[in-house]
């Protein structure tokens, strides 16, 4: 690289800054940079055309489109911490939670049972009295780990979630088989073909986290115990699950969105390809289409059923997503829209698009991007209850609480799912 195309690079102007702790003022600045991209980005694709190939404002480009990313990440950020709320605030007004609660406490800070199991069942957090491996925390801090939870795991928080009793949650799915007809006043009723069903089971798996932390600390009576155990078991529950929801194959963890088999999403049918998600190619290998490539999100988009897109969201990781965000359609009109106030999220073709960095990013053979009804399409299972077990002796003078819960999750409808592949060769 030469000295006057060095001095232009340095000279460039970028919108990266601070991250903002505004809402608005994030929104602000994320308007501001994709405003800024478009006409960088015009000017680029104008320049190629004529042959006039600037690597000064490539770079330009790529650097507004991290800005970008990084605005974006900024504000859901904002946004997760939010929902998250504040974990641990507020009173418990059942008086039997509340003494299980305040029992616990004792348990947490000194190991003092004080009768804590029988208050389990007193509390109605468990059925029985008899010891099944670890204490039940108080509700208050277990919806604090699964509030955090809901705003971390992307995949969670598109999902539909149940909270269960026992290891296995299962529902019945219909995939076609059922007729109908119209008929007149007086005519007959012939009988009508039987829906077909299949039934969907959701084993939970166990999933652990091991916090540990000081006597001394726990002696302080000013540290929110339900606060700082919500906040460093979820830390580890959301890193496993999120990992689990988009990838995991299933042996003693959830099956994963990416883990199902597919086939060509032309001709899907139910009764016939039911277990598999269907999927479309990305018309290029190793890539998008180097004419067009915003088509192979179009399709993608009608491939779902009407039905499913009333409620559907784009699925990918950051960098597909600054990929995407270069698209343009038949009309000149970019696929990727800036969020218009804090709390919403970026959109493409109109439908909310959420990052996760557990989803493959663009490369042959690999599936980076998914569409669908994920509310539908997919089903998290919780076993209610998070276990503890208080480990004083293994790591002096730590304290560990070794925490444990039952998780699982499976596509239950393959219609409202679909992915893109990029092609392999």
């Amino acid at each position: 690289m030469n000295t006057t195309t060095q001095t232009r690079l340095r000279g460039l102007v970028s919108v990266r800054a601070e991250a903002p702790t505004d809402p608005a003022a994030a929104v602000a600045a994320l308007n501001t940079a994709w405003a800024t991209f478009k006409a960088e980005n015009d000017k680029e694709m104008a320049d190629l055309k004529k042959g006039l190939a600037d690597v000064v404002q490539a770079e330009k480009v790529d650097r507004i489109n991290a800005d970008i990313t990084q605005l974006t990440k900024a504000i859901d950020d904002l946004n997760k911490q939010a929902a998250a709320g504040k974990i641990g605030a507020g009173g418990v007004d059942d008086p039997d939670k509340a003494e299980h609660a305040k029992a616990f406490e004792q348990l947490f800070r000194k190991g003092v049972d004080n009768g804590i199991r029988d208050l389990e069942v007193k509390a109605k957090l468990r059925t029985t009295s008899d010891e099944d491996g670890g204490y039940l925390v108080p509700e208050e801090t277990e919806a604090g780990i699964d509030r955090v939870l809901g705003s971390v795991s992307a995949i969670r928080s598109l999902a539909t979630v149940r909270s269960i009793g026992t290891s296995t949650y299962k529902k019945l799915v219909g995939f076609g088989g059922a007729t109908s007809g119209w008929v007149g006043e007086e005519e007959g009723r012939p009988e009508t073909a039987t829906p077909k069903l299949r039934e969907i089971a959701v084993n939970t798996k166990e999933l652990y986290a091991n916090p540990a932390i000081t006597q001394t600390s726990l002696d302080d009576s000013r540290i929110d115990i339900s606060a700082w155990l919500a906040d460093e078991v979820s830390i580890e529950f959301a890193e496993q699950e999120g990992e689990a929801f988009a990838t995991g194959d299933g042996v003693k963890r959830p099956k994963g969105i990416f883990a199902y088999d597919t086939v060509a999403a032309t001709g899907y049918d139910a009764g016939r390809d039911w277990g598999k998600l269907g999927f479309l190619v990305s018309g290029k290998a190793a890539g998008f289409a180097d004419t067009a490539p915003a088509d192979a999100l179009i399709d993608l988009y009608y491939s779902l059923k009407g039905g499913y897109r009333n409620g559907a969201a784009w699925l990918m990781n950051d960098a597909t997503m600054g990929a995407v965000r270069k698209m343009k359609d038949g009309q000149g009109n970019y696929l990727w829209a800036a969020p218009s106030a804090a709390a919403e999220v970026p959109t493409i073709l109109q439908k909310p698009v959420h990052t996760d960095d557990n989803v493959a990013g663009i490369g042959a053979g690999a599936f980076p991007i998914a569409f669908g009804n994920f509310g539908r399409g997919y089903l998290i299972a919780d076993r209610t209850g998070v276990r503890i077990l208080r480990d004083p002796y293994t790591n002096k003078p730590n304290v560990h609480f070794y925490t444990t819960k039952r998780v699982g999750g499976a596509v239950v409808n393959f219609e409202a799912i679909k992915l893109l592949k990029i092609a392999a060769s």
